[in-house]
């Protein structure tokens, strides 16, 4: 590793740790030439994964739209970001760790997030399936809320 002061490519590893519920390894390094301290993390080289979206078109998976989605549907809700970013990252390591699938479709990613908010918090997922189910009318929201009560009560 090279030396992010002098450029030289000499270093010693003084401590490391998992990071990133043990998917990540930080190692803080020392320069053997200027004696300069820096740190490096290591992480697993994955295929990358992809979304199909609605349209047929591919595109790389993103956690950061995941994430604002979560973060619209549970806004001015009691739900800390701590825990919406833990929900991005578990369905991230989901669907990286099901070695089959290179591609998963939208609607797959959907239903997975509104899995997770159905346990959260019930206001936020009913927002986030308004919107992602594209409710035309009151009637849908209505249904969607006796599902919900129905599932409730039977938990």
């Amino acid at each position: 590793m090279r030396c992010p002061y002098c450029g030289q490519g000499e270093s010693k590893v003084l401590e490391t740790r998992l990071v990133d519920d043990g998917f990540s390894i930080r190692r803080r390094r020392e320069c053997m030439a200027c004696q300069s301290r820096f740190t490096t993390y290591e992480k697993r080289d994955d295929i990358p994964l992809l979304v199909i979206k609605k349209d047929g078109s591919r595109e790389p998976f993103d956690g950061h739209k995941i994430l604002d989605g979560l973060l619209k549907a549970c806004e001015k809700r009691p739900v800390p970001l701590e825990r919406l970013e833990a929900v991005v990252a578990e369905l991230e390591r989901s669907l990286q760790n099901d070695s089959l699938k290179r591609e998963v479709p939208t609607k797959a990613i959907g239903e997975m997030v509104m899995e997770k908010l159905k346990e959260i918090d019930e206001v936020a997922y009913v927002r986030f399936a308004s919107v992602y189910r594209e409710f035309k009318d009151i009637n849908t929201f209505i249904r969607e809320i006796e599902k919900l009560r129905s599932h409730s009560s039977q938990t």
